[in-house]
């Protein structure tokens, strides 16, 4: 699947991609965002094991298969406006905000935000077509649920 949905991702205008291969798109963009200021820690990685868990009712060894392809394809993927282009057409205005929220949690895992973190989280969200007002809604949700013990 890693294979074909970096094909996807390299061709110039791209089909709507299938919900399995958009639930891989969200996982890459999450395992991007962690790795984006250079320290994909421990805390972004069980945030991410627990989104993904949660999102898609997946046990422990399916989430760790489904993460593990996800960083592989993000190693591979030519660019962030790739993903946000097929995660755009699959998935509906109100489940993104959704995406967003669960990105902010991987963002703020590690205990703080990272300019790097932010910039990429400001062009994921002007990408998906959401606005600042409700990317910082779904900021302050993720915050509350990370503060919760």
């Amino acid at each position: 699947m890693v294979k074909r949905l970096l094909q996807w991702l390299a061709a110039p205008e791209p089909a709507p991609l299938p919900a399995d291969e958009a639930r891989l798109a969200l996982a890459a963009l999450m395992v991007r965002l962690a790795r984006s200021d250079g320290d994909y820690s421990a805390a972004e990685v069980a945030r991410i094991d627990r989104v993904l868990g949660a999102r898609f009712g997946l046990d422990a060894d399916g989430v760790a298969r489904l993460r593990a392809e996800a960083e592989a394809l993000e190693a591979g993927a030519p660019d962030t406006v790739r993903f946000t282009r097929a995660l755009k057409a699959a998935v509906v205005l109100e489940d993104r905000l959704g995406l967003i929220e669960a990105l902010w949690s991987v963002a703020l895992a590690d205990g703080g935000r990272d300019a790097e973190e932010d910039r990429l989280m400001r062009l994921v969200v002007s990408l998906l077509g959401v606005t600042d007002a409700d990317s910082g809604l779904a900021r302050q949700r993720a915050e509350r649920a990370l503060a919760r013990p």
